[in-house]
Order: C-alpha cells, then sequence, then structure tokens
C-alpha cells in the first residue's frame, strides 16, 4: 500500500494514499483495533447532514466563504448519499465522545471538498478539516445529535411496522373469534377463552406500543448541536444554532428543534435511553406472542397442537418431515438482543460524568441496531408466520370441553365446594365435567348446552 505523510499536534503518521479519511482517523484505526463493528450507515448519513447545516449556517453568518462552504455541502450531500461509506473505518470502541468518528467525517468532506475545489486530498490547504467543516462545532454536540438524527426515521418506520402487524393480528382476531380453546394458566388448565380473544389480546399489546414509540419522538427531536465542547455555545454566534437546525431541516423534511438547555443535551443520553426503554418492552410483548405461538402450535402428536405456522423450512438435518416454527425462533433472538443493547443503552446512559458522557459510539450502535433488527424481525413475523396462521378447531374445542375447569361455571349454582370435587372426580376418573354433571343430574342436557355455551364461557354473564 502507498502512503502519504500527514501531521498532526502528536506529529507525522503514514495515511493510506488513496483515502479520503485522514490522519486522526488512521491513529484510532491503529489505536483501536477492537470489534470490527462501525458506525452504521445511518448515523454516517446523520453525521453528514449536520455538517452540511453547519455549513450553510456558517456561510449565512458570514464566516465561511461561499466557495468553500458550497464545496462542503457538495461533498457532504455525496456522503450522505452513502458515497463514501468505505472510508468511515472507525471501531465503535474508541474516543468514548465520538472524537474519532467525528474527525473521520471532517476529514473525508474536508478531502472531497478539496477536491472539488482542484485541490490535493490530503493537503488541506484550500478546506480544513477543523477550521471549515468543524467550524461551530464539538464531537460533544454533533456526535450525540447525529444519533438522534439517524434514529428518528427508523422510529418512525418501526411504528409504521408495528402497526401493521397490529392490523395483522386484529384480522386473525376477526377471523379466529368463533373458535374457542382451553384457557391455561400457570401453564394448568383454565376456563375457556376465545382464540380470537387471544389475537385480539396480542393486537392491544402491539396498540400500547405503538403509542409509547410515538412518545418518543417529540425528545428524539431535541437537539444540542452548535452547543459545542460543553453545550454553552461558546466560539459561535447566538444565531448559530437556530440557524442549523433550519438548514437540517430543510435537508431532512424533519422538525428537530434547539435544545431547551445545551448543557443537558451534551451530558445526558436519557431521551436515548427512553427510546430503548420503550423498544425493550415492545421486545417483551413480540417475543410472548412468539412464545405463544410456538406453544400453540407445538407438536403436532406430542405438543398443544392447537395452531398450524407456515413451514418455511425443514426442521431437522435428521428427521425427515420436521417442521419448526423458525421465524419465531429468529424473532425471539431479535428480542435477547434488544435485551442486550438496552442493557447497554441505560448503564451507559447513567455512567455520565460532569460535562460529558464517554460512551456515545457504543449507545448509537446499540439504539440503531435495536431499531432496526426490531423493524425487520416484526415486519418478518407478520408476513412469514402470522398471516398465514391457521387453527385446528377442533383440537381446540377438544381442550375447551376435556378441561375440569368448566366446574368453575357450576359455582353460582351448586357453589365451590361441590364444583371442586366434580373437578377432582373429572380428573381422577378422566372424564369430561358436563359427563359427570349429567350422570348426577344436576342439570338437564337443554340446561348445560345453554350453560356451556363457547359464548357465554368466554364472557361476562350477559355478555358477548
Amino acid at each position: 500500500m502507498k502512503y502519504r505523510i500527514e501531521k498532526d499536534s502528536l506529529g507525522e503518521f503514514n495515511v493510506p494514499e488513496e483515502a479520503y479519511y485522514g490522519v486522526h482517523t488512521t491513529r484510532s484505526v491503529n489505536n483501536f483495533p477492537i470489534s470490527g463493528h462501525r458506525i452504521p450507515t445511518e448515523q454516517i448519513k446523520a453525521l453528514a447532514l449536520i455538517k452540511l447545516a453547519c455549513a450553510e449556517a456558517n456561510m449565512d453568518l458570514g464566516l465561511l466563504s461561499k466557495k468553500k462552504g458550497r464545496a462542503i455541502v457538495k461533498a457532504c450531500r455525496e456522503v450522505a448519499d452513502g458515497r463514501f461509506d468505505d472510508e468511515f473505518p472507525v471501531d465503535i470502541f474508541a474516543a468514548g465522545s465520538g472524537t474519532s468518528s467525528n474527525m473521520n467525517a471532517n476529514e473525508v468532506i474536508g478531502n472531497r471538498a478539496e477536491e472539488i475545489l482542484g485541490g490535493v486530498r490530503g493537503d488541506r490547504k484550500l478546506v480544513h478539516p477543523n477550521d471549515h467543516v468543524n467550524m461551530g462545532q464539538s464531537t460533544n454536540n454533533v456526535f450525540p445529535s447525529s444519533i438522534r438524527v439517524a434514529a428518528l426515521p427508523l422510529i418512525r418506520a418501526l411504528v409504521a411496522e408495528v402497526d401493521r402487524f397490529r392490523r395483522g393480528l386484529a384480522a386473525k382476531a376477526r377471523k379466529f373469534d368463533k373458535i374457542i380453546k382451553g384457557g391455561r394458566t400457570h401453564l394448568q388448565d383454565a376456563v375457556p377463552v376465545r382464540m380470537g380473544q387471544v389475537f385480539s389480546a396480542f393486537a392491544y399489546s402491539m396498540e400500547k406500543d405503538g403509542r409509547r414509540l410515538r412518545d418518543t419522538l417529540d425528545f428524539i427531536r431535541e437537539l444540542g448541536v452548535g452547543g459545542n465542547a460543553v453545550g454553552t455555545g461558546v466560539n459561535t454566534s447566538p444565531k448559530f444554532r437556530k440557524l442549523i437546525i433550519r438548514h437540517l431541516n430543510k435537508a431532512t423534511g424533519e422538525k428537530f428543534r434547539v435544545t431547551a438547555n445545551g448543557v443537558e443535551a451534551t451530558h445526558s443520553t436519557t431521551d436515548i435511553s427512553h427510546v430503548s426503554s420503550a423498544l425493550q418492552t415492545l421486545a417483551i410483548d413480540v417475543h410472548r406472542i412468539c412464545n405463544d405461538l410456538r406453544l400453540m402450535s407445538s407438536g403436532p402428536m406430542t405438543g398443544l397442537n392447537e395452531l398450524n405456522l407456515p413451514a418455511v423450512e425443514p426442521g431437522s438435518s435428521i428427521m425427515p418431515g420436521k417442521v419448526n416454527p423458525s421465524v419465531c425462533e429468529a424473532v425471539n433472538m431479535v428480542c435477547l438482543k434488544v435485551f442486550g443493547n438496552h442493557q447497554t443503552i441505560f448503564m451507559a446512559a447513567q455512567s455520565a460524568q460532569l460535562e460529558l458522557n464517554v460512551t456515545m459510539p457504543v449507545t448509537g450502535y446499540a439504539l440503531i441496531e435495536s431499531l432496526k433488527i426490531l423493524c425487520n424481525g416484526i415486519k418478518t413475523l407478520n408476513d412469514k408466520c402470522v398471516a398465514g396462521i391457521t387453527v385446528n378447531r377442533d383440537r381446540c374445542r377438544w381442550y375447551a370441553y376435556q378441561s375440569p375447569s368448566l366446574a368453575t361455571f357450576l359455582n353460582p349454582i351448586i357453589g365451590y365446594d361441590k364444583a371442586s370435587k366434580l373437578a377432582k372426580q373429572a380428573i381422577e376418573q378422566g372424564r369430561t365435567i358436563p359427563e359427570i354433571v349429567l350422570e348426577q343430574r344436576l342439570l338437564t342436557k337443554a340446561e348445560l348446552d345453554r350453560l356451556f355455551d363457547a359464548k357465554k364461557l368466554t364472557a361476562p354473564v350477559g355478555g358477548k
């Protein structure tokens, strides 16, 4: 590999000749060969759009010449379009505030702007990464702002997917509403429930999770960009922050706003933790739904066998004909990863010290990963599993009427103690409650049929 020599405050360093990044990035790559995980492309785009907005603001203020500023803006657009994604090699486990990644962006944008103006990559004579690209900025406000800018469209996409999933579950709830099945509490027989009610409960969980996610949007729109090192806005014009937001909103089509407190925005990541909390709550519900679908479809001969999940692949390398609930298992693992990411994010949030939180890169990586895999996981669960679910009606009905829990409905007629004896007798003799009730002439066949009507068994007295 050929190299060019660049200088910084620590001295000279070899930089790959063809690289758009520079000496700071190269030092970081050499210092932190830890995970191979780089900042997500969504955050690279967000960094570029923030730099673009800052360049526009600095031109408005007369602090940056139109010639330099327009070259920087053009370079920012190219970075935001993904042209230079391979030029961001910094590991997420590097300088904690994201300094290396911010400088990575400054160097790539600066060198590309240098080329646009006819200069030589790595020369810094026409466009300097610190003096021009980073003008009026600090990593301490740019990097956390980029997490928020990257996260906002991902949150909205996830909200839309959750709502689509809710609609899919609700459609199944309507379709399965007349199918009675045995209920289970503590994994033991309980009073019946309709399969439609089960899926309706799933759908309502998604409705609430969608509302929780929407609530996070207002917090995540608040940006500390322009606050500089500790959020006070030192070395910037009083107009700078509002100008940045104006140009950023124009570039993104979003409605970001200036933070009400720049110092808080610099040291606090609790808004990000708030989003992650909503993601964890969503993942809890999705995880539970997957587990219930797996249990209800278990079998076909030695399990519950109430549901049929679509077969998406052979389930065994040794057992012919075996089919597993692969989609549910995949999404279960997605949820486990989200739980782990949330642990990272909230521990990182409480690691802030004085005027700075130095866990920004891993915080952003974990949040963006959770948003993406949950969105894709829920889409996969909806499209490849829930949409094709069918019910084994006869098996469900058999469980409902075989259960000794039917004795519960005799409580108002014969009392709890006598009903308990009937349930015990049914279990010991391997018989059903209706059989014993008719044998002991506690009710007539007509009375029994009215009492054990499927709707009445799954609703309040006189309800529907």
